[in-house]
């Protein structure tokens, strides 16, 4: 992957900051779009990683990566669901 590629594909999280710093995203970047967080379908937890799975204001289902060593963000899973044969349940 091109470092061109690399910056095509980054996101930037926008999170909401409660007792704890960055809690849950609830607005990403993905290139020149912007898409807020309609809802978190699921969230989990490991020591190095935190996943949620998100359902945007486009309809969309998303998988956001966190790490957080380096507090760095990565989609690592979007489902458009236009196709019913390969869409993601949002539950």
């Amino acid at each position: 992957m091109t470092e061109d590629q690399q910056q095509d594909t980054q996101i930037q999280v926008e999170c909401y900051a409660g007792y704890k710093a960055d809690e849950e995203p609830r607005r990403f970047i993905l290139g020149q779009r912007a898409i807020t967080v309609e809802e978190i379908v699921d969230r989990w937890l490991d020591p190095s990683h935190r996943y949620f799975k998100l359902r945007g204001d486009d309809g969309g289902i998303y998988i956001l990566r966190q790490d957080v060593p380096t507090q760095t963000w990565d989609m690592i899973l979007f489902d458009s669901g236009s196709r019913d044969e390969t869409r993601l349940s949002s539950t």
